[in-house]
This record gives C-alpha cells, sequence and structure tokens, in this order.
C-alpha cells in the first residue's frame, strides 16, 4: 500500500501547467517543520487539479493525501530521477473540516488493505 499524509507551508506559490492531454498539473513545493532538526521540502505534483489550485501562495498551510512515486526523465545527455508525492487531495488546513473528512479517508483506506 501507498498512501501519503503531508502537512506543511508552501515554500513557494503553486505553478500550473496544462499538458498536452489538457489535464491540469499543480506543482507545489511543501516544507514540513521537524522540532529539532532541519525542515524537509517535499516536492508534490497534483494532476488534474482544481482551476483554484493555482491560486495557493507561500505560507499557505496544506495537507496533501496521495502516494510516493519516483519518475525518470532524460535531461541534459543522461537518465536523472525525482522522488514527489502524486496528490490525490489538497486541502487548505484552515478548512477544518474538509482536512478533517481528508484524513479519515485516507485512515478508511489504510484499514481497508
Amino acid at each position: 500500500m501507498n498512501v501519503v499524509v503531508v502537512r506543511g507551508r508552501l515554500s513557494r506559490p503553486a505553478e500550473e501547467r496544462v499538458l498536452e492531454s489538457r489535464t491540469r498539473l499543480v506543482t507545489l513545493e511543501l516544507t514540513v517543520p521537524r522540532p529539532g532538526e532541519r525542515a524537509d521540502s517535499v516536492p508534490v505534483a497534483w494532476m488534474g487539479a482544481p482551476a483554484s489550485a493555482a491560486r495557493l501562495d507561500t505560507g499557505e498551510e496544506v495537507l496533501v493525501i496521495g502516494r510516493v512515486r519516483r519518475r525518470f526523465f532524460r535531461s541534459g545527455g543522461g537518465t536523472q530521477s525525482r522522488t514527489e508525492v502524486l496528490a490525490d487531495k489538497v486541502v487548505v488546513t484552515r478548512q477544518a473540516k474538509k482536512a478533517a473528512l481528508a484524513m479519515a479517508e485516507a485512515m478508511l483506506s489504510l484499514e481497508a488493505a
């Protein structure tokens, strides 16, 4: 089972691209604090994101439910890879009811496995 839950603040504004397939791709960069240690930086890719996702801005705290993926691509004459979270759902944490529902759905998927 590949389920990821990440809560953090956006370290830069959301970036939106529309792919050739006309699918909206929004990329996010989350900073996740770790008490007593350096914060983690977590790249997130959100395929099929709603138009409102492009308005997410630096400092906004979000909850991301998704899965880890590692993708490979050619760049600079060689093969490179990137590990990222592929988001199924992204919720702004100030929307407490939506965030709690997203967490409950993630827990149900774990229990069902």
